[in-house]
């Protein structure tokens, strides 16, 4: 081998082996800092296509005392326009309300929604984009007639604007927020200030304010129908003294449901 390589050195032809090395590793190193690295395309969303959900855990003051709250975030793809709200739990009854809240302040519903794998709305995660979808989760998407969509796991940038909706609203509403008397009045105070920031902030990529892009979006929002029955139903039986037991509360219900088996409806209060 070095006999070989000598030889080329004699005709030059060893240098333009060394130069091309040199350019092939350089190259290289390019593709590493570059492609190598993932290549992502910028996603435009059409008037009135989509919208992205997302929860968040949140801490606030309620009635002197600082409680954990599971926060809602939807946001219109293309005006960018949010709401956030708050709720004890992530439950489909939450769910749900959060969901009649955000098209009622939206002023009408998209065409679909774009969520992660959440256990309220996907069973069971198949291959590729194969999702075995909650049986009440379907429910409520007809109820609106919106098309759900779901995330690759692990894919987060595939709902980058509500993600990025998240770490902006703790700078912008959780750390500057005062204390609430309740749960209602915290929503409140939040689907107030969210409205204000939309006429606040510059969109990012149209001219105007989100607020202007949002007002030119909702004539294209599909009508909203009335509230999605959003109750999630447990069967239960009554105790010999009338007595059914939820989340480790008892409830009273007729004398004549004694010993029987009964169907609870729970809404969100």
């Amino acid at each position: 081998m070095h006999a070989d390589l000598m030889k080329l050195g004699h005709d030059g032809s060893y240098g333009r082996v060394a130069a091309f090395a040199r350019a092939w590793r350089a190259d290289r190193h390019r593709a590493e800092q570059t492609t190598g690295r993932g290549t992502y395309v910028p996603l435009v969303f059409q008037a009135g296509e989509a919208f992205q959900f997302d929860w968040s855990e949140d801490w606030a003051n309620i009635g002197g005392e600082r409680v954990k709250l599971q926060v809602a975030h939807i946001k219109l793809s293309h005006s960018r326009a949010f709401l956030v709200r708050a709720y004890p739990l992530q439950t489909h009854e939450m769910l749900f309300d959060a969901h009649w809240h955000a098209f009622r302040v939206f002023g009408g519903v998209p065409g679909r929604g774009i969520y992660d794998n959440m256990k309220t709305a996907v069973d069971r995660v198949g291959k590729g984009k194969q999702r075995d979808v909650n049986a009440r989760f379907k429910a409520m998407a007809s109820h609106y007639v919106f098309e759900p969509e779901f995330c690759n796991p692990a894919a987060g940038w595939e709902k980058g604007q509500v993600e990025k909706n998240v770490q902006d609203a703790r700078n912008r509403l959780w750390q500057v927020m005062p204390v609430f008397s309740d749960l209602n009045e915290l929503n409140q105070w939040l689907e107030d200030r969210c409205i204000a920031l939309w006429a606040e902030t510059k969109h990012r990529d149209l001219p105007g304010t989100i607020a202007d892009v949002w007002e030119a979006e909702k004539p294209t929002l599909m009508t909203l129908p009335p509230a999605f029955d959003g109750f999630v139903e447990h069967s239960k039986r009554v105790s010999p003294t009338c007595l059914i037991t939820f989340e480790r509360n008892r409830y009273s219900v007729p004398a004549s449901f004694a010993n029987r088996r009964v169907s609870l409806h729970v809404r969100c209060p």
